[in-house]
């Protein structure tokens, strides 16, 4: 066990701050993952978990050509700077295959190349569900909700237009 803790930490410094990127570097060789067997389940967090199958995608993706890839809580537990460097693997991602990726964090969001929109309504006690493709100021609108909340300010809808011009970059 101490060993195996001594040869993660050892994998960490070399290759990444965190579990994904190690995965991610030492995609080259099953032998190099068998290393981190078994690892992954008493260190990582769900959103620590969520980035390592997105790294084992990525890896897999490589010969994925006219596949689809569907990310679901792929940002679990994770925000910030993080959030922006999945999002960013995403859209690299998307360059080869659709990826097709449910998120509640903008920094996600804003890296997309289409943004659809989920909504249910509630009626006479019924749900419905209904999806929606938005256009470029939808889209602004949605990522200004996603960073401020219920209430969109004129702040937030400009830091929302900066995120989506940044992203396209």
């Amino acid at each position: 066990m101490r060993e195996r803790r001594r040869r993660l930490r050892e994998l960490q410094r070399k290759y990444g701050d965190t579990l994904a990127d190690v995965v991610a570097h030492r995609h080259e060789s099953a032998a190099r993952l068998d290393e981190l067997a078994g690892y992954e389940a008493r260190i990582a967090s769900g959103g620590e978990l969520s980035r390592i199958l997105l790294a084992l995608k990525s890896v897999a993706s490589l010969d994925a050509r006219g596949k689809t890839l569907v990310f679901d809580e792929v940002d679990a537990g994770i925000g910030g700077r993080v959030a922006e460097v999945v999002g960013r693997k995403l859209r690299d991602m998307a360059q080869r295959q659709q990826v097709l990726c449910v998120t509640h964090l903008p920094q996600i969001a804003s890296m997309a190349d289409r943004h659809l929109v989920v909504r249910k309504q509630v009626e006479r006690g019924r749900t419905t569900t209904e999806v929606g493709v938005l256009d470029a100021s939808e889209r602004v609108e949605e990522v200004a909700r996603m960073l401020g909340g219920e209430t969109v300010t004129d702040a937030a809808r400009r830091h929302a237009r900066e995120m989506v011009r940044q992203a396209r970059a």
